[in-house]
């Protein structure tokens, strides 16, 4: 997050969570969620990421590929253990990012040392 494009990045979240809100709402019911949780799931992606990703290109929110998906397993789970399913994955995906970005940092930085000798 930077703080001189924290106004444009809260705008164009605004922006992008108003656009795919229709399509929020559709997924949640068509999955069987509440209509609520489509809206929740349209600020999280449209303005949360919007604000967090740091780039100038990123594109988040909906995609009506994933209904037969949360439906199966909203089915299967229920919607509470879904969306407990749904956190953990998140903090899974963050924490395996964060080793990510540390080992390709390692590596480049092995690269830079490689080059200047």
């Amino acid at each position: 997050m930077n703080a001189a494009t924290l106004r444009n990045d809260i705008q164009s979240g605004l922006v992008v969570f108003l656009v795919a809100l229709p399509l929020c709402l559709g997924i949640a019911v068509a999955s069987g969620a509440t209509p609520f949780a489509g809206i929740i799931s349209g600020v999280i992606g449209g303005i949360v990421v919007g604000i967090m990703s740091g780039s100038h290109v990123s594109v988040s929110g909906p995609t009506a590929g994933l209904i037969a998906i949360i439906l199966t397993a909203i089915t299967q789970l229920g919607f509470d253990d879904f969306l407990l399913a749904l956190v953990l994955a998140s903090l899974i995906d963050a924490a395996s990012e964060e080793v990510a970005v540390r080992r390709a940092a390692a590596i480049a930085a092995a690269a830079l040392n490689i080059l200047s000798i």
